[in-house]
């Protein structure tokens, strides 16, 4: 089963802590870019030889291309593609500029899922990160989407942002957990170079890096207590809702991504559109990477997830046992509190979780 990615880098405006390629553009914009997204996918149909289980409309913020357009593109990749009669389709959107037309159409399109992107409960953080809707028009969004008939709705929020309080934390994981939703990307805000944020870094007010810690686990043991289990670093879901798409990543399955910025992972090998909105316009073609699916690259993704590194899969990928040098290293890293050795595999827990990039890069280096 591969997945399908498609990349929209369009905005209302763009927000002081985002490094993703996007900017504001006007309707004559989105119309060249829908007819070169249908294009590249025409093309690029060959390189999917089975069935395509996910779709995901990422971005920037895919609800400003508008529910038509997305439907136009769903409708190609059933014309062009074995699109499976469950396929998980999500479609990323602000609340803000969201409508119950617009939730309507992207269901009649066939679009069962919404990753919302609402960052805090908090009117004065959210603010600060430069979002333009408050918390009653994520509310209202909510309400459009359920009615619309897609309940299978996740919520973005951040940790570590200006001003941000175990208080305020604490107001907006109240909001996720009466908001009846199936999903939470819990993420760290992270200051990305060349951001508005970067420059004014240092007059942020943000909270220490052990308070930032202390927020991380404190959601993943609020969430837990709300019903929402643990799958991956940064993301928690009801049973049974976890991000179909977003496991390809982490498992290291296959992935098609159309788009500038977007990449793929494809008969072995990764690829990606370059960060040029007119080069794609154009028709420039993808740029090869690398080759993907690695030993190593397959260990690193399979430890961010709860379940961790397991041994038989291992085995069944690669033909061969994980060499025992890994596990004597992780066995340090247990006797330290941050991670599981087992008969099944290598897990990293919460506190493990905070210490990820040190851990895995130690285990696999």
């Amino acid at each position: 089963m591969t997945g399908i990615y498609i990349h929209i880098p369009f905005c209302i405006s763009k927000c002081p802590y985002c490094d993703f390629y996007s900017f504001s553009a006007e309707e004559k914009d989105k119309d060249s870019y829908l007819k070169a997204v249908l294009l590249c996918l025409k093309s690029k149909a060959s390189l999917v030889a089975g069935e395509v289980d996910t779709v995901y409309f990422g971005g920037g913020t895919p609800s400003v291309f508008g529910a038509q357009r997305i439907g136009e593109v769903l409708k190609c990749i059933r014309d062009n593609y074995k699109l499976t009669a469950n396929a998980e389709i999500t479609v990323e959107c602000n609340p803000s500029g969201t409508s119950a037309e617009f939730f309507e159409g992207l269901s009649e399109s066939g679009v069962n899922r919404i990753s919302m992107g609402m960052q805090s409960a908090v009117e004065s953080e959210r603010k600060a990160l430069g979002r333009l809707s408050g918390k009653a028009q994520v509310e209202k969004a909510l309400a459009f989407a359920k009615k619309a008939g897609i309940d299978n709705i996740s919520l973005d929020i951040m940790l570590g942002v200006p001003s941000q309080t175990m208080k305020s934390l604490d107001e907006s994981i109240d909001f996720l957990l009466a908001a009846d939703i199936k999903h939470i990307s819990a993420y760290m805000l992270k200051i990305e170079e060349g951001t508005p944020f970067y420059k004014a870094k240092d007059s942020l007010n943000l909270p220490d890096e052990d308070t930032v810690c202390d927020m991380y686990l404190h959601t993943v043991k609020r969430l837990s207590q709300g019903g929402f289990l643990q799958y991956e670093i940064s993301n928690f879901a009801k049973e049974g809702f976890e991000s179909r798409h977003n496991l390809k990543y982490w498992h290291c399955e296959e992935y098609l991504g159309i788009g500038p910025s977007a990449h793929s992972f494809t008969g072995g090998k990764r690829y990606y559109f370059s960060r040029d909105f007119d080069a794609f316009l154009k028709g420039e073609d993808m740029i090869y990477d690398c080759d993907g699916g690695s030993e190593e690259e397959y260990m690193m993704l399979a430890l961010r997830l709860s379940e961790g590194l397991k041994f038989g899969d291992y085995k069944r990928k690669f033909g061969k046992n994980i060499d025992e040098e890994i596990i004597r290293k992780a066995e340090k890293f247990e006797r330290a509190g941050l991670l599981t050795v087992s008969r099944e595999g290598i897990a990293l827990n919460d506190e493990g979780f905070l210490l990820s990039n040190t851990i895995i890069g130690e285990l696999i280096l």
